[in-house]
């Protein structure tokens, strides 16, 4: 073998077991509790181990207007892999015709060619002109089962309408690609240019989230499409959903999304004379709706960050017509949450993401056969976040990530980072 984690508690289908686990060639070799001669050997001291995490959401390099985004690919996955992040999904720049989907990819390939972990990609669309079926054909010929659009925005005309929403969720299944959504409903949204941090959260109302959710799900079980919603900030939402379409949400063909913000603060923040740094698209929610989404945790398959952190001159302004959008997250994604709750969210950072977008079992799981993307785990120590351009700053958390492995090579050792270099991974859906 070339390589051997012994001493630890490997991370297997929601359960843990106290085995070694081998690496050949990049890949999980077996796993057992015998001890089998290996080039290098890790000595995991009882902690856990976990497959490599997943965030589907995030925005690298990412210019809004005159803004750009503070993290790039290199910046950024490093930032992911200190926090076990070893797989990621960006997204190209939207498209309205699929012969535009070519250039979108090449051009976002090229910038993430500094990655120093595994990556992927969502087409997105803005107001699409060309058929469904040749906007979901482009993505596919490069590995890219997953579409986002966003059913909002109109003033800058990147909404894409019911009608065409309708098309894709018809031929999604048969297809085998995935429609992710933003999801606000457009005439909810106040775009007036005077609104002030403080009534951030009133300006895009949970009501705004919640009807079009419903709506877009109605839709997706009439047509018994693949849809999956990104980014859920209102418990509001999630409560009804699992409600009225509990069958969907248990058999995947909706797929809830959210992030750990929604889950640790609620809309006073924009009340703070530094509120402005808590400016994200949707907003925080009020104390009900976080306590509600908290109620409702099991509901969502997935937790991304909808990373997306800007400097914070650029944050600071009265206005939020002044502000880009966006907090940072990466790093903290999974501690915050696992602090919170514990082991039950592991699975919705790796095989709830790597099923959904089309990387199990190559991703996701550390049964042999798959990608040694493995994160050592220490569930004990306690400690506070130093770090001032994070809102996670002063929280206090259990567990720190002290190593992680990227197709077998050690990228982060002692929390540190030593380097590493990833690649573009082409997905399939397994319908």
């Amino acid at each position: 073998m070339d390589f051997g984690i012994v001493n630890g508690r490997v991370y297997i289908d929601g359960e843990f077991y106290e085995e070694n686990l081998y690496v050949k060639n990049g890949k999980i070799e077996t796993i057992t509790k015998a001890f089998l001669p290996c080039k290098k050997e890790y000595d995991a001291k009882g902690r856990m181990v976990l497959p490599g995490f997943i965030d589907p959401h995030v925005h690298f390099h990412l210019t809004v207007g005159a803004n750009t985004s503070k993290d790039d690919f290199y910046t950024g996955s490093i930032q992911g892999a200190l926090g076990g992040v070893t797989t990621y999904i960006d997204f190209l720049d939207p498209i309205r015709k699929a012969d535009q989907f070519e250039r979108a990819f090449c051009s976002r390939l090229e910038s993430a060619g500094n990655s120093t972990t595994d990556y992927g990609f969502h087409t997105t669309v803005a107001n699409p002109e060309d058929k469904a079926e040749a906007m979901l054909q482009a993505g596919l010929s490069r590995g890219i089962p997953s579409v986002k659009l966003f059913t909002t925005y109109s003033d800058t005309d990147r909404r894409t309408y019911d009608d065409y929403i309708d098309s894709l969720l018809k031929v999604s299944r048969e297809l085998k690609s995935r429609i992710v959504i933003h999801a606000e409903n457009d005439h909810m949204v106040s775009t007036r240019k005077d609104i002030l941090v403080k009534d951030h959260e009133k300006s895009r109302p949970a009501i705004s989230e919640r009807t079009e959710i419903l709506k877009l799900a109605e839709i997706a079980k009439e047509r018994d499409g693949l849809l999956y919603i990104v980014h859920v900030s209102a418990g509001s939402s999630v409560e009804l959903l699992a409600r009225y379409y509990k069958t969907e949400l248990e058999n995947k063909n909706i797929i809830l999304e959210s992030c750990p913000h929604y889950f640790l603060f609620n809309s006073d923040y924009y009340k703070k004379t530094d509120g402005y740094l808590y400016t994200m698209t949707p907003p925080l929610r009020e104390e009900k709706e976080r306590l509600l989404i908290r109620k409702h945790i099991e509901d969502f398959t997935v937790i991304g960050t909808d990373h997306c952190p800007f400097d914070i001159s650029l944050k600071k302004a009265a206005c939020t017509c002044q502000i880009p959008m966006g907090v940072g997250g990466i790093r903290y994604s999974f501690v915050a949450m696992f602090t919170e709750f514990g082991p039950s969210v592991i699975p919705k950072f790796t095989d709830g993401p790597a099923k959904a977008y089309g990387m199990f079992p190559d991703k996701g799981t550390l049964i042999p056969g798959a990608d040694a993307d493995i994160v050592i785990f220490d569930d004990i120590p306690e400690e506070v976040i130093t770090d001032t351009d994070s809102i996670y700053n002063k929280k206090r958390i259990k567990g720190k990530i002290p190593d992680v492995f990227l197709r077998g090579e050690q990228i982060v050792r002692n929390g540190n980072f030593l380097g590493g270099h990833g690649k573009f991974i082409s997905r399939k859906l397994n319908m």
